[in-house]
């Protein structure tokens, strides 16, 4: 289940499918966009963590805000809770950037932490920023809102993976067109609701990882629900797990795990 829609203006623009010469010609401007790298690490806290001192637990828990934070210059960051919404899962940190290198020796990092020492990192989703198939030539910041990602706006966060069926690209393009179209009018009535779609292609386990933010989490459940009676879901072959994620700075985050 993914829709592609973004709020300009008044009003939510119409995006039609772009032929493959437009697809391969950049403007010059629009080619010198450097495409970010994304990803959505989920952890989880051993039962042993809670055996430890007060004191222990405090100090573990200041060390690893302390990496975390070293990193706000290479990557932007935000955290979030998870405690009582899945059991496997207790906070997430989502992550944007421009090379993988700082991703890996972050969590190099945090792993060697006190606190990295009872943590399990429980699902990671590896993506990047592209440009979509789905072009609004009436809205020209639509193609750098694909390229950039601007987190954190919202109190919550809902991420999962997404994998449509073989059978959707072997379709004629108008005929997925159509079915996207309807997608988008679906998407236009929930205006509290702020896609992003990042691609996964050949860099992991699923094609897309969609991540929607919104104050209401209602207008999220009322949203997929209208969705799974679209033609285009369908051709869905997979978009679970399905994680619920609120907002907290890392610190509150890593208090909730007692």
């Amino acid at each position: 289940m993914s829709t592609e829609h973004e709020d300009a203006g008044g009003g939510r623009p119409t995006l039609r499918l772009a032929d493959r010469a437009e697809r391969t010609t950049e403007q010059p401007e629009r080619a010198k966009i450097t495409r970010q790298f994304v990803t959505f690490t989920f952890y989880k806290a051993r039962p042993e963590w809670r055996m430890l001192d007060a004191e222990a637990r405090l100090e573990a828990r200041r060390e690893f805000v302390e990496v975390y934070d070293s990193y706000r210059q290479a990557l932007l960051m935000h955290s979030y809770s998870i405690v009582g919404l899945r059991s496997n899962v207790d906070f997430m940190i989502w992550r944007i950037g421009y090379s993988l290198d700082p991703f890996q020796e972050m969590s190099a990092r945090l792993n060697a932490t006190a606190l990295g020492r009872y943590l399990d990192v429980t699902q990671s989703f590896l993506s990047m920023t592209k440009r979509s198939m789905y072009i609004d030539k009436d809205n020209p910041e639509h193609v750098e809102d694909r390229l950039h990602i601007v987190p954190g706006q919202s109190k919550y966060l809902f991420v999962y993976p997404f994998v449509k069926t073989r059978e959707w690209y072997g379709l004629p393009v108008e005929q997925r067109q159509e079915m996207m179209d309807e997608h988008i009018r679906v998407g236009s009535k929930y205006r509290s609701v702020k896609l992003h779609t990042t691609y996964s292609f050949g860099l992991d386990d699923q094609e897309f990882v969609v991540a929607f933010e919104t104050d209401q989490p209602s207008d999220f459940l009322d949203l997929v629900q209208e969705l799974r009676e679209s033609k285009a879901s369908r051709y869905t072959l997979r978009d679970t797990p399905m994680y619920t994620c609120r907002q907290l700075p890392l610190g509150e985050c890593l208090d909730e795990l007692g």
